[in-house]
């Protein structure tokens, strides 16, 4: 049986052309981009064209993208940096539903230099009202954080709208976009951001890359010291390699204006086939502001982790939620912030698809699931083999 893999919202496969563009720099030209023989030379060139290339694509300068290792970094270099290197105030305004590196990093602000976090009410569809952000700020706010598009659920956030109102009272915004990119056109200036994440390994290509925008100007106080790598922005060698993986694979993604309504019918006649053959499940996140690649469920009475466990003997890969909680008990963080219940939360599935899933592969994937629900349930035999 083939393996049917929809859990893209956790990892993706490294894209051919993004290793192969990375191969010699982990080879023949393995020289430190600081250092000023030829080797080094050859290295610091591919990484200023690749830092180019991904200003490019979003729009950016330059000399306003940092490569970091990924999403966990570029999430704590932005809102830690930029709280501590931004003093206005110490009064910060997010909201629970972020990513786990979000909201630690604003807990260790919280905890060791003393700001305030305002959390914003989200619906039971992970949605924010936007008012509710003006009723939050202060004269002494110094940061908004708010996701572009939730990792579990799929809710997207009016960036470009909060940013404005952030702005008219004199605070900073940030998003991490680190599921966004890909599937909505992200244009740094278009949204008015000051920071904005991004993670490689979501867009094909390696684990461990990943940069963060800084809009042009700005004070960041780096989280390494070091030798001033990146601008005195994050310190250490470069990785030269993964630096040109990550712009290969991004100038490699589909157009998302034409990709992701394409995608977004796929995932909506998905999710209707599923509400209709599968009684005990619920749609979770927003059924107009979603990311195309997300369809999440709870399945009422029916436990989350067997289901993954049906699934996969059914040759279909998914997850109940971020994959940086796996392995832990508690309960979906995003769903319990929107109002679910421990036990609800905790039979969550969340299917998330790739540019190249298709019609056929989202039947099998409903049907898988309507067998596996049946199975926990014990009202069908043993899947067959």
């Amino acid at each position: 049986m083939d393996t049917l893999y929809l859990d893209n919202a956790a990892t993706t496969p490294v894209h051919p052309a993004a290793l192969n563009a990375a191969w010699p720099f982990l080879t023949s030209e393995f020289g430190n981009a600081s250092s000023t023989h030829e080797l080094g030379e050859h290295a610091a060139e591919a990484l200023a064209d690749a830092r180019t290339r991904l200003a490019s694509a979003l729009g950016a300068r330059a000399g306003e993208i940092v490569f970091t290792s990924g999403g966990t970094e570029g999430d704590n270099l932005a809102v830690v940096g930029l709280a501590l290197a931004n003093p206005r105030g110490k009064h910060i305004v997010s909201a629970r539903t972020e990513h786990e590196a979000v909201l630690a990093a604003l807990e260790y602000l919280e905890r060791v230099h003393g700001f305030e976090i305002s959390w914003l009410a989200v619906a039971k569809d992970a949605a924010l009202n936007p008012d509710d952000l003006d009723t939050a700020l202060r004269d002494d706010t110094t940061l908004v954080t708010l996701m572009m598009a939730n990792n579990e659920v799929g809710t997207l956030h009016p960036v470009r709208e909060l940013a404005e109102r952030a702005h008219r009272r004199g605070a900073l915004f940030h998003t991490d976009a680190v599921q966004a990119i890909g599937w909505i056109p992200l244009n740094v200036h278009d949204l008015g951001v000051d920071a904005l994440t991004l993670s490689g390994h979501k867009i094909g290509a390696p684990k461990g890359s990943g940069a963060v925008f800084v809009r042009s100007g700005l004070a960041i106080e780096p989280l390494l010291h070091g030798g001033g790598q990146e601008g005195d922005r994050r310190s250490g060698t470069e990785n030269v390699a993964w630096a040109v993986a990550l712009a290969t694979a991004l100038e490699l993604l589909p157009a998302s204006a034409s990709e992701g309504p394409r995608v977004a019918r796929l995932r909506d006649d998905f999710i209707e086939r599923v509400l209709s053959t599968v009684p005990e499940a619920r749609l979770t996140g927003s059924t107009h502001d979603r990311l195309a690649s997300i369809a999440s469920f709870t399945l009422a009475g029916v436990g989350g982790e067997a289901i993954l466990l049906e699934l996969e003997r059914r040759g279909v890969i998914v997850s109940s939620g971020s994959a940086c909680a796996a392995g832990r008990d508690d309960p979906s963080h995003v769903l319990t912030a929107c109002g679910f219940t421990d036990d609800e939360a905790r039979t969550s599935v969340r299917f998330s698809l790739a540019h190249t899933t298709s019609a056929e592969d989202l039947m099998r994937a409903a049907r898988a699931l309507r067998e596996s629900v049946d199975a926990v349930s014990g009202l069908a035999g043993p899947a067959a083999s």
